[in-house]
């Protein structure tokens, strides 16, 4: 399967490329990024390299899928999108996301959205997108409110990151919610 390219009206999602790591170390070396994020801010950018090689990687066996998203206007990777925790035989996965600073609160997560669940429903035909945050995400909570998700649950102690155990907020979003039960 090639990698879909998709598009908005400012935006293109495209698969990252090894030339992309300095753009991804710029915004995953920022404590505001990864306060929420299973992982450390990077200290090199080695580690934006192997991030990148690791969900294309994941992409190639038919795991996961990620976008790189750049600006129509330069071709500069502001941030990524996409599924992991795929589980095809229950027609669901997880959906993650992460932008830099710069753009937060301009639209552009709700505008990448858009296409990205689009394509999750219509291409890959999952019936279900799950969304995990952790309890004090706000913003994320707003981003997610907005693209139609509905706040599930909360989950207590559901991660162990950087040493210490967070709650977290289960999200989903169905292909059809009007079903007859």
């Amino acid at each position: 399967m090639n990698f879909p390219v998709l598009e908005t009206e400012r935006l293109i999602l495209r698969q990252l490329r090894s030339e992309d790591a300095p753009d991804l170390f710029n915004y995953f070396s920022l404590d505001e990024v990864t306060e929420f994020y299973d992982l450390d801010s990077f200290t090199e950018v080695k580690q934006a390299e192997e991030l990148i090689d690791n969900w294309n990687e994941k992409f190639n066996q038919s795991l996961a899928i990620r976008w790189g998203i750049s600006l129509k206007s330069e071709d500069r990777i502001i941030g990524t999108c996409g599924f992991h925790k795929w589980a095809k035989k229950h027609y669901k996965a997880e959906i993650g996301y992460e932008l830099s600073p710069k753009y937060w609160r301009q639209g552009y997560m709700a505008e990448v959205l858009e296409p990205v669940l689009k394509y999750g429903f219509e291409v890959f035909e999952l019936n279900r997108i799950e969304a995990l945050i952790h309890r004090g995400n706000n913003s994320s909570r707003k981003v997610l409110e907005k693209a139609g998700f509905m706040e599930e649950g909360l989950l207590k102690e559901y991660f162990y990151e950087k040493k210490r155990f967070v709650d977290a907020v289960i999200f989903a979003k169905l292909k059809t919610v009007n079903r007859i039960v």
